[in-house]
């Protein structure tokens, strides 16, 4: 539209189709039908960005719970999925990616409206990212193998491994970037065989709901996708059910622990990709131009909501103020507003709880002594804080061990280039997700990556994500590795088959 945008009325600036969407009845999507929950329960779905409803949504229990397991589990144990030939799997996650990106601008929408985030950033990064995750992994569809064995036991032996699908997947999402963390799980999951019930974040759900329909339109078999809304009590009853062979989660490093205390009934598989504090380092022989927009974007995309944000900046002493002056600078030019505005650069954060717990992790360490730079409360209608640069942090803060999950930059000056001295600070925190390193001293960039405990590291750029590319994390930043070949272990198991033939 060429009218300016309202805040009052964003509505008014979606597809028609998106805003027929937003008025249906969203039902649970259980062996391939809609259907009301059980007990008949409806939740709100909110706009972080004005706080009003925008839509509802059925509000599953455990009965719902039951129904959607039996569901993948009849698909799974009837061989629907399993036994399909690898060649239509390939087919069917193709055809899901191209469906997709024919329904992007109302995954988008619904995206932007759900959880905030520009909608070019939505629409060009995170849904193109969800159709590329199912490209890539159909690709793996038919390319899942073992090997054979030599063996020295007594005899002639036939010895070899396969690899299997792991059974009924529970999926429980996250609301940062919701469809695209759908993918992530979704897509390898499928390519193994395996059968799946996704729970989305109950503040998050809508794209999934329309992905009920994409998986309809591209002819998933009855039972191998169900998807179930509600809050924390469905997911623990899928984390809990004895028939959900597996689990991946991605969210905080507490729930987390609750999985895994949850998942030991069954001993069933769990996968965890879960909390961050991921340091930065900038050297003086870094090009600092490059540098200082983007070690800005490590924390601000997503308003801060990314498990991957670089929120401990490490400047060195030569080039400190320089960087401190030009992210501040950075941070005064990015206009707060709807996602659904163009001129707007960053985005409110998810709800009024995580809003409170951001502005009093930032008043806390404001009281401890960190000095603000530039940034704080922005004193807006909505759920939003400006882009906060924190200068002159030291470890005893809270700005530097505990997980923010909002646009908060603590920055800290070193004086060394010592590789051993620099992981050690780098290392200490109780996360190990990951790190970015600005520089051009190979030496120092091999030898800094080698050392430091986190799942990707990335040097001159940071948040750059590929599907061929594993990604999880050390310490209590998870288990196991999602996207790339990586991922294809976590949804299959091995089995050894040892024949004797003389």
């Amino acid at each position: 539209m060429n009218k300016p945008f309202s805040f009052d009325n964003p509505l008014d600036f979606i597809s028609t189709e998106t805003r027929s969407f937003l008025g249906q009845r969203h039902k649970l999507f259980i062996g391939g039908e809609s259907v009301e929950s059980v007990e008949g329960g409806r939740r709100d779905v909110v706009d972080p960005a004005t706080g009003k409803v925008i839509s509802n949504v059925a509000d599953a229990t455990a009965n719902d719970v039951d129904l959607a397991v039996a569901s993948a589990r009849k698909a799974f144990d009837g061989g629907v999925w399993r036994t399909t030939k690898p060649l239509e799997r390939v087919k069917l996650l193709w055809r899901i990616a191209e469906l997709i990106d024919k329904h992007a601008v109302q995954l988008a929408e619904l995206d932007t409206l759900d959880e905030g985030s520009p909608y070019g950033v939505v629409k060009n990064g995170y849904i193109a990212g969800a159709a590329e995750h199912f490209r890539y992994f159909s690709g793996w569809a038919n390319k899942i193998n073992g090997d054979t064995l030599p063996v020295s036991l007594p005899g002639d032996w036939h010895t070899y491994t396969t690899r299997e699908p792991v059974g009924v997947v529970a999926q429980i999402l996250p609301w940062n970037v919701p469809f695209l963390m759908m993918a992530w799980k979704l897509a390898p999951a499928l390519a193994a065989g395996c059968t799946v019930v996704v729970k989305p974040a109950e503040d998050t759900p809508l794209s999934a709901m329309l992905f009920a329909e994409i998986c309809r339109e591209a002819g998933v078999p009855e039972g191998v996708v169900n998807i179930v809304t509600g809050d924390g009590k469905i997911g623990a009853a899928l984390v809990d059910h004895a028939d959900v062979d597996k689990v991946g989660f991605t969210g905080s490093t507490a729930t987390g622990q609750a999985i895994v205390r949850g998942a030991s009934g069954n001993l069933k598989r769990v996968s965890l990709e879960l909390g961050g504090k991921s340091p930065v380092f900038v050297f003086p022989d870094a090009d600092i131009d490059a540098a200082i927009p983007q070690v800005a974007e490590a924390v601000y995309l997503n308003s801060g909501q990314a498990c991957s944000a670089g929120t401990r900046l490490y400047i060195h002493e030569d080039v400190y103020d320089r960087v401190i002056e030009g992210v501040a600078a950075y941070s005064e030019t990015l206009k707060l507003g709807h996602g659904l505005d163009p001129a707007t650069n960053m985005g409110p954060i998810i709800s009024a709880k995580q809003f409170e717990r951001v502005n009093r992790l930032l008043d806390t360490g404001l009281k401890e002594g960190a000095q603000l730079v530039t940034g704080g409360n922005a004193g807006m209608d909505g759920f939003f804080v400006k882009p906060t640069l924190l200068r002159d942090v030291t470890p005893d803060m809270c700005v530097y061990r505990e997980e923010i999950f909002g646009p908060v930059i603590s920055a800290m000056k070193i004086d060394s280039r010592n590789i051993e001295a620099l992981a050690l600070e780098a290392n200490n925190t109780e996360y190990g997700l990951a790190a970015s390193i600005w520089t051009n001293d190979l030496k120092l960039a091999h030898g800094l990556a080698g050392r430091i405990r986190a799942g990707t590291v990335w040097v001159n750029a940071h948040n750059m994500i590929d599907p061929s590319m594993g990604w999880g994390g050390f310490k209590q930043s998870g288990w196991g590795r999602e996207m790339g070949r990586s991922a294809m272990d976590i949804y299959t198991e091995q089995k050894t088959v040892a024949m004797k033939i003389g």
